[in-house]
């Protein structure tokens, strides 16, 4: 399969992300995000967290920061033809 046939048959779920400003390349981070949550609920304090998941995920803390919020953010946006996601 082509590069272009999946972006083709996938066309409107990206343009849904897009438009909800979700960036493809923060897939890649998910479980950084797991781990976070994990890491608080087990008492961890963040900056302890964000310095561990920065440094095992090969990124700079401002970074991790920067993705904990994104990935916190509500969408709030009627992305996928319902109401508040």
């Amino acid at each position: 399969m082509k590069v272009f046939e999946i972006l083709k048959f996938n066309r409107e779920l990206l343009d849904r992300l897009r438009m909800a400003g979700i960036r493809l390349d923060d897939a890649r981070f998910i479980d950084l995000y797991t781990d976070y949550t994990t890491m608080l609920g087990d008492g961890c304090k963040v900056t302890y967290t964000m310095a561990v998941l920065a440094k095992k995920y090969g990124i700079s803390e401002r970074k991790a920061y920067s993705l904990v919020k994104r990935f916190k953010a509500d969408c709030g946006q009627n992305i996928f033809g319902g109401g508040k996601i």
